[in-house]
């Protein structure tokens, strides 16, 4: 705030599957010494009211949907008024000595500028456009942060090599104190990486598949195990990530389309984050068979929003042809600087529905309101 304390704005009754909703704000303004208590106090309103009846609406979101996030803030506060501070409150000296156990890496200073990488990104178009895509500000002046692609064209999303994992443990002791993170979009971040090393990180990734330069692209697909791998999926996600990849495997394109978020599940479980994706892609299952539903505006982030379904489902064939016609239609209704989702958000579903299904879908919305 103003007088630059921490505080915490709350959220509950978020989630995707079955039933994908927007988490509501509960609390604006928590001073972070009441977290555990405050969020204590969620989880016994949750649990004195929640769904104890049906397992699939034994969720924090079924129950604040039931009586609404100001009923259920209003419990909350009622809670937490027999903890408020109570001996679970957090003091700076237990925050000092819990901060102790995560320290950063003895990193060197460094210039905040290197001449060697600024000549080799002016030299080397490929290690140029590899930097716009995968390398990212950091916090100590002379590091960036670096995102390592496991998204080539022609191998499964997020699907990584004994091989490529023993290299990938050597580039993160030689190059990021011997640190690294998987994250949620299926990649890894080396997230300590010396500028003047850059050049010399990307020759070695390079080497074992390791620095596809798409990162935030159309081909940085999340994508779950689906039917290949996973007993719970309607149908299987891995060839329709690879099928939508192979038709857009020309960089130069992907670059002009920008940033798109492209998110497969295999089942309504979402665990490829298929709502809030730009483009969603959901299997489903038609009297035995895998068919594909779309949806279109999905985003995570601080302006999340919930994708809307397009229309009825495309059989697999089908599904690469459909994306092209929704990236077709982005490009032509773009304006400079918009991405993909902006462009969804300011002219609305019924162009990208009337390119993908025709020229009928536009007449019949005029013909029937």
């Amino acid at each position: 705030d103003e007088k630059g304390e921490v505080l915490a704005r709350v959220i509950v009754g978020g989630g995707m599957g079955r039933t994908p909703t927007l988490g509501s704000v509960i609390q604006e303004a928590l001073p972070w010494q009441h977290l555990p208590t405050y969020l204590d106090a969620v989880l016994r309103v949750y649990n004195r009211y929640g769904r104890r009846d049906n397992a699939y609406k034994a969720r924090i979101k079924i129950l604040v949907k039931a009586i609404g996030a100001e009923a259920f803030a209003r419990q909350v506060d009622e809670e937490w008024t027999l903890e408020r501070d109570g001996i679970a409150t957090v003091t700076q000296a237990e925050l000092d000595r819990a901060s102790a156990a995560f320290t950063d890496p003895d990193a060197p200073e460094r210039p905040a500028t290197d001449a060697g990488f600024d000549a080799k990104r002016a030299s080397d178009p490929a290690f140029a456009r590899w930097v716009s895509r995968c390398v990212r500000g950091h916090k100590r002046p002379g590091y960036r942060a670096v995102t390592l692609s496991l998204k080539p064209t022609g191998v499964a999303p997020g699907d990584i090599s004994c091989e490529q994992m023993d290299a990938l443990a050597d580039l993160a002791d030689r190059y990021s104190f011997g640190e690294l993170r998987v994250s949620h979009e299926q990649n890894v971040v080396l997230a300590d990486v010396a500028l003047a090393d850059l050049y010399e990180l990307w020759l070695g990734a390079r080497a074992h598949g390791l620095a596809t330069p798409n990162i935030g692209l159309l081909t940085d697909i999340i994508c779950c195990p689906g039917g290949d791998f996973c007993s719970l999926a309607n149908a299987k996600s891995i060839p329709i990530a690879q099928a939508i990849q192979e038709a857009f495997e020309n960089l130069d394109y992907l670059y002009d389309v920008g940033d798109l978020e492209l998110n497969i599940s295999g089942c309504m479980n979402s665990c490829g984050h298929h709502h809030v994706g730009h483009i969603g892609i959901l299997g489903v299952d038609k009297t035995g068979s895998e068919w594909y539903q779309v949806s279109i505006g999905g985003s995570q982030g601080n302006q999340t929003s919930l994708g809307d379904v397009i229309g009825p489902s495309f059989a697999a064939e089908e599904v690469p042809d459909v994306v092209t016609k929704l990236v077709d239609t982005y490009v032509e209704h773009r304006t400079p600087e918009e991405r993909f989702i902006d462009t969804v958000r300011r002219i609305g579903m019924a162009p990208f529905k009337a390119r993908v299904y025709g020229e009928s879908t536009k007449k019949a919305e005029v013909t029937h309101g």
